[in-house]
Parts: C-alpha cells; structure tokens; sequence
C-alpha cells in the first residue's frame, strides 16, 4: 500500500503529567512559546524528567470554577515535548512547548504535587486518494487567496503554507490563523478524520476570503463615492462658469441673491456687514453638498435675522406706566416708585443727551423670597413701556457657552442664549428677565458668573461678542432685569454691577386684597368657575392664611384657593342642579375643604416652662419666629450647643452664658450656681443650619429664665446681637422679621434701638398692630421680657421686692411702648 498511510490508534494506556492552558490550543507539528506559571511549574518540571514529555489540554470556558479538575478540562489534547524553559524575552519565565500527537484524556490518576492523566494517542489516520488530492490543492488555494488579500504577509509564509503535503500537518497548521476563535481551534483539534478536518479548513477560508472581498468593495465604494464627489464639484464649477457666460441662473444662485437681500435689509453693524460679506464670497465659492456650506449659510442666516438696529419701545409714560403696575401689582409702593423714579430718570435722560451720546440702561435686581411677584414685576415693566419680554433661566446654569455661544469650530454650534433670545424677541431693545441669578452654577465648563460681567455692565455691554458670531452686538439698549432670592451667592463684581431693589413679604391684609383682585379670578378660570357662582368670604381668605400658609409670598396661597375652588366644580358636577343660588364659601367651608390646619399660633402654645424664649430670623423665604430652648441641670461645668448651630451663634451663645453669669447676684442667682451646673441651648430644627449673631439677646433671656425659674412672655419676640458689657447691637432683616412675627401672632417686638429707622419701611397696619420695644443694653430686654417671678405676688402683700426682679431698674428703663409707637 504505497499510496497509503495508515498508523492505527494506539490503545496501550498510558500516564503523563498534565499542564492546563487558558485560551491556548496547541495543535501536533507546531512549536509554541507558552508562559510558565505556579500552577503549572510543578508538572512542567516533573515532565522534563520523563523524556520532556507532558500532556497540554486546553480549559473548558463553560465549566464552573469549583468544578473538579478533570470536569474543567477539554477531552482532547496533545502530547508536547518541552524543548526549553527559561526567560522569555519579555522577562517572563516560559517554556518553549511542540506539539506531537493528538490524545484523548481518559481519566486522572494523580492529584498533588502535580496532575497527571492517563491517555490514549490518536494519530492521523487518511488514504492518499484523488478526492483528497483535490480538497488539499482548494486548502491551498483557498488559504493562497486569503494571504494575497491580506497586507503585510511576507512570502516566505506564502512559500511554507504551498511546501506542506501532508494533510493533517496542513489543516493543523492553519490552526493559528488569527482569525480562529478559541471554540474553532478546540473543534478543530477534536476532529480525528483528516478529511472532515480539511472541509472544515476550506468552509473557514472560504467564509474570510468572502468577508474580505466586502470589505475590499466597501472600500472602493468609499473611494468611489469621494472621486465622485470632487469630480460633481468640478462639473458644478465649470457648470456656474457657462450659466454666467450664458446669463442664466440656477437654485442656489437664487438662495445666495436672497440671502444677501436679507443681510443688506438687517441693517448690520460695519463689523457685522465686513464679517457677513467675507463669508457670504466663501460660501460662494463652495460646493453645497459640502459640510462647511452648511455651516456658513446657518451663520449667515443668524447674521440676517438679528434685529441690530430695530427697536419697538413706545414713549415713557409716567402716568401710565403707574396705572399698569397698579393694575397689576397691589402694594408694593416703594418697589413701584423707585421703578417710576428709574423710569423718569430715564425719560429725562433721553431728552437732554446729545445725540451722540449714548443712554446706558442700568441693571435692576429685585431680590426678595419666593411668590412676591420678582418675575411679574418684570412684566409689567415690559408691558407699560411698549417692549418685548423676554425671560431666561439662570438656575442651575453651569456652562459658560450657554450664555456666550459655542464656536463655530463644533459641529451643531449655535450662539448663546442671549442672541437667542433677542432673535425671538425680535427688537434690540427688549426687558430680559434673568431669572434665579442667585443659582447659577460653575464647574471645569467655566463660570456663567462671570461671562454675566460683560453683559451687565453698561461701559462694556455696548461691545458684546458671542462665541459665535464672533462680531460685536451692541446689549445697551436692552433692559436687564435680574431677580434672586438672596444676594449672599452673588459673586461681588457681579452685585456691584446692579442696582439691588429689596421686595419684602405681603402683610395679612395685602394677601387679602390681592386673592380678591387678582387669585381668586385667576382660579374661577382655571377651575370652570363663574364669578356669580361663588361668595367668597374675607374671613375665609383670612383664615386660608392663618391657617393653611405661612410665607412671604402668595403662591402657596394660590394653590389653597384653587383647592377650595376645585371642592366647589366637584360639588357643582355631582350635583348637576340647575340652581343659580351662589355657593358661599365661609370659613367652616374652607376647613371642611382643606382639613385640618397645617400652622398654629406656637408663641402662645409653647412657652409654659423657664427657659425658653423666642426670636426672631430671616430666611429666603421671609422672616419668620424661632424658639431657642434653655436647660440647667446639675453637673460639671460645662455648655452644649444643639440644633446645627454655626460658628457665630456658638460664640453669641457663649458670650449671653458670660453675661448672665455676670450679672447673677442681679438677677437672684448663686453665686456659685453656674459652677455646679451644666447649661445646655438647643434650638429646634435640627435639620436645618441656623447661624448669625442676631439670636444674642434671645439666647441671652432663655438662659436668665432657665437659671431664675421665670418665665418669658409667649406675646414676645425679639432679635439683636449682645456683647460682653450687655450693649444690643443692631442687626439686619427687621422688616422680613417683624413681618414674620406678625404672621405668627406675635404682639410685642423687642429690637435694638438703632434698628428703629428700619421701622419706616414697616405698612401702617404693622405697625399699628404691633408694641415695639427698642433696647441698648440687655437689662432693658430682660425686664420687658420676663414675667414676675412666682413669688412676686407673695413680696408685694409684705411690700418687698424678690431678689430676682431686677430692683434696681426703673419701670421708665424697660422702654415698652404703647401699641404702634416706638
């Protein structure tokens, strides 16, 4: 049998040591560089000794890792001869490992120091026949035509891969293809037969050899379609050249001519008219299927719709502009005559400068808490002066780009908001409400605080350059209005750059007119509701804001009468009565439709023990009452600080504990009290920080009460900052506060008496509602704020005076007032 080969499969059983590999699969008549790790140095080692000889077999990647060793291996592997082990030239140590002879792993017979299986040789067993002949010369050039295919593939593989005449030895060597997957290398190793072996290395070339051939047409495609792309541009070119010759006109000649009618009716700048027309001859020049053509004609396009030089603001009108923000706005009085006065100035301003001097707007910010009406006021101002509103968001605003643009070197690029918010406005000169400025944020973006420098600033706004229009627009004549709930997060040079107009809280009778002028009709509507179907009470609009909301503003307000109004649609629907009797909305009513109350009267509620007294503080929401809890017990020396208590109220706490102390045989405290006790201030509300020095004289009364067993009077709060020697300071916030305090039924106000000038702003209904007790020294508070003690009516039968009731003070020195005086 000359023309065959056949090598029987040997059966002898035998043992070798076993080296797992992880994602190799060695294959017989190849050599391969393997590295040499701990788990498998021990047999690597042991198989040098018995003829170099080992078993590799690759791991099951389908196989759990707890699995036993010889449940995590393939069933076929081959038998290798380590030729070497040493330093690889990474550093790594490996051993250079040729692959001999398939075998079939039957079952492991040694575990520790080192695996070691018993196998079974599986040598190729094939007939050189003229089908086989056949298959081996389409391996060969299958495997040809990919490597021609293939870039960088020298010819000496070329030459190896043609010189192999042994079946097996060619399909196993093609086993390294980089194209295999680990599945198909283990497949191909388990298949035994040589000839099932070849078809399946001729299936796999044939499947490269056709991807590779697509991808090769994709990229003449590609090829393709860019020559063809430059060749249509240069047929477009010479095309434009015989239409002009010819004095004919396409599509995009017209697009062009009507493009540069729109810039030359814009009426632009000269630095905006040289910008427009240098772009408008480039876009000439190109070609419209270009990307870049794009791009150009959407600039050109923002160039040619920015209103540069058109405005719409009617003449000022004093008159009128009072009866809009009357008409629009109850109370207010010095917020609309300091608007008035602006406006005024303005006016005056316009008629007397040259024309060309050029009238700066300043920069109003209405800073106030929430629901007082900032962003109406703003409307307003539009509507009495004849211009567009316009109104942007600032809260949360954290990019730099946002206001100022993205340039044009980005893909998608547009300006920032402020263009396009003029480009809606359409006018030049349009009210621009910067809404939350207090809330604008900044990160490795940039800071929007501080591209709002150049726009708020009349000396620089006249020459404002977007990102992406890249010329000048001129931001003078726009009215900028800026609204924020508090002033402390305004960066400094962005304050100084506007003119701060404080709005304060609504009194109870100022929310009464305004639900009855403008809520309550603005909620029929909302709700389907006619206005001769209801009656709504004043004392049920009283109680509504008494008792289900407590704030400087009226939104909350709102929202309570809508859910009243929506109890009366319901009642109207279930009903369906033709009635026309009104339905009266009263005071049961309303708590029948809102449930219980939400706030109560707390000053008078919760002051029935010593220690405790209340003060007064401000908020971004308003003014509003705090109380401030002190204890003595027994112990060491020692003062606790509750209630997440910054570092200013820390130390005004620690400076009303030295005073009190000072003051002790005064009040009719041992003297020696303080040494065996501790004192302990908490002010409720723990989960919100309180901090300022404006609660001195409050904790200051709460520790007199606590260590003298007096009470304080739950009709009074007060607010001053106090000093060592019991000086009272004056402190900010006093009309929020007391606006506060009267919501909360508090009916005495203890201030220091250089705080009196802040009365001023105060509504005369305040403060004919209200006693004020201005104070310098803090024996002053302490008399005016704490009750007799409980043995005073016991002294004054005998006609003594108790050691803690301030004898030596004279009644004059307490400086209570009578009710709406100072």
């Amino acid at each position: 049998m000359d023309d065959a080969h056949v090598s029987e499969t040997t059966q002898t059983t035998q043992t070798l040591p076993l080296i797992p590999l992880d994602g190799v699969v060695i294959f017989p008549y190849t050599v391969v560089t393997v590295p040499l790790t701990e788990e498998v140095e021990a047999a690597a080692h042991a198989a040098m000794k018995e003829n170099q000889l080992a078993l590799v077999v690759a791991y099951r990647r389908d196989a759990p890792s707890d699995a036993p060793l010889a449940l995590r291996l393939h069933r076929v592997g081959v038998v290798a001869r380590i030729e070497q082990i040493g330093r690889l030239p990474n550093g790594v140590t490996g051993m250079v490992v040729r692959g001999l002879v398939r075998a079939e792993l039957l079952e492991q017979t040694q575990d520790h120091p080192y695996p070691r299986f018993s196998y079974v040789e599986r040598h190729d067993q094939f007939e050189r026949t003229e089908e086989l002949e056949q298959l081996m010369t389409e391996v060969h050039a299958a495997i040809d035509a990919v490597l021609e295919l293939r870039p960088g593939i020298p010819q000496e593989i070329r030459n190896f891969v043609r010189s192999i005449n042994d079946p097996g030895h060619l399909a196993d060597n093609t086993g390294y293809s980089p194209d295999y997957t680990f599945e198909e290398r283990q497949d191909l190793l388990e298949t035994f037969d040589v000839v099932e072996r070849l078809r399946k290395v001729l299936a796999f070339y044939r499947k490269q050899l056709a991807l590779m051939d697509v991808q090769a047409r994709i990229r003449q495609e590609v090829q393709d379609a860019a020559a063809r792309q430059q060749r249509e541009f240069y047929l477009r070119q010479q095309l434009r050249a015989i239409q002009k010759e010819l004095g004919e006109d396409d599509t995009e000649a017209d697009e062009l001519a009507e493009l540069r009618e729109k810039l030359e009716a814009a009426n632009l700048t000269p630095a905006a008219r040289k910008e427009a027309e240098r772009e408008l001859n480039r876009l000439s020049r190109m070609n419209s299927a270009s990307p870049e053509y794009q791009m150009v004609r959407t600039y050109l396009e923002w160039m040619a719709e920015l209103p540069w030089n058109k405005t719409t603001g009617a003449p000022i009108d004093i008159a009128h502009t009072r009866q809009v923000l009357d008409e629009d706005h109850y109370g207010l009085q010095k917020i609309k005559e300091r608007i008035l006065e602006y406006l005024a100035v303005r006016q005056r301003r316009q008629t007397l400068a040259d024309e060309h001097e050029r009238v700066r707007e300043p920069i109003l910010a209405f800073v106030g808490p929430p629901g007082v009406g900032k962003t109406s006021l703003g409307q307003s101002i539009a509507r009495a002066l004849g211009r567009q509103f316009a109104r942007m968001s600032l809260g949360g605003v954290r990019d730099e780009a946002e206001l100022r643009g993205f340039r044009r070197t980005y893909i998608g690029s547009q300006p920032g908001r402020l263009i396009q918010e003029l480009r809606r406005a359409g006018t030049s000169d349009p009210v621009i409400l910067l809404d939350e400025i207090d809330k604008l944020g900044h990160d490795y973006r940039g800071d929007p605080a501080a591209a709002l420098l150049e726009v708020l600033d009349p000396e620089q706004n006249d020459t404002f350059t977007d990102h992406y229009l890249n010329v000048p627009f001129d931001l003078s004549k726009v009215l900028f209005i800026a609204t924020a709930n508090t002033m402390d997060t305004v960066p400094p040079a962005l304050r100084d750059r506007m003119e701060v107009i404080e709005l304060s809280g609504y009194t109870e009778d100022e929310k009464v007119h305004i639900a009855q002028r403008h809520l309550i009709p603005k909620q029929l509507r909302a709700n389907g509701l006619r206005p001769e179907e209801i009656i709504f009470e004043e004392e049920a609009l009283r109680i509504i804001i008494r008792d289900y909301t407590r704030e400087a503003g009226v939104r909350n307000l709102e929202r309570q009468i809508g859910a009243v109004l929506r109890k009366v649609t319901r009642r109207k629907v279930e009903e369906d009565s033709e009635t026309t009797a009104p339905v009266i909305i009263n005071g049961s009513f309303v708590r029948a439709a809102l449930g219980r109350p939400r706030f109560f009267n707390e000053a008078k509620e919760r002051i029935d023990q010593p220690g405790v007294a209340t003060g007064l503080v401000w908020t971004p929401a308003g003014g509003d009452i705090v109380f401030v809890e002190a204890s003595v017990v027994e112990g060491n020396r020692e003062l606790r600080l509750t209630g997440q208590l910054g570092d200013v109220m820390r130390e005004s706490a620690e400076a009303a504990l030295t005073y009190v102390r000072s003051r002790a045989h005064t009040l009719g405290i041992e003297p020696r009290f303080f040494d065996t006790h501790a004192v302990h201030i908490h002010v409720p509300g723990g989960a919100v920080p309180k901090d300022g020095p404006s609660a001195g004289i409050t904790m200051a009364t709460a520790l007199a009460s606590a260590a003298t067993g007096r009470l304080v009077r739950d009709d009074v709060a007060m607010t001053g900052e106090i000093t060592l020697r019991g000086r009272v300071l004056p402190v900010g916030g006093i009309k929020e506060k007391v606006l506060g305090a009267h919501r909360a039924g508090i009916n005495t106000i203890i201030l220091p008496r250089r705080n009196e000038a802040d009365l001023d702003d105060l509504p005369p209904d305040v403060r004919e509602a209200l006693t004020f007790v201005p104070v310098e020294t803090l024996d002053e508070v302490l008399a005016a704020a704490l009750l007799p003690h409980p043995a005073a009516t016991i002294s004054n039968l005998f006609g003594t005076t108790p050691q803690g009731e301030l004898a030596s003070e004279e009644p004059s020195r307490t400086g209570v007032a009578t009710p709406g005086r100072t």
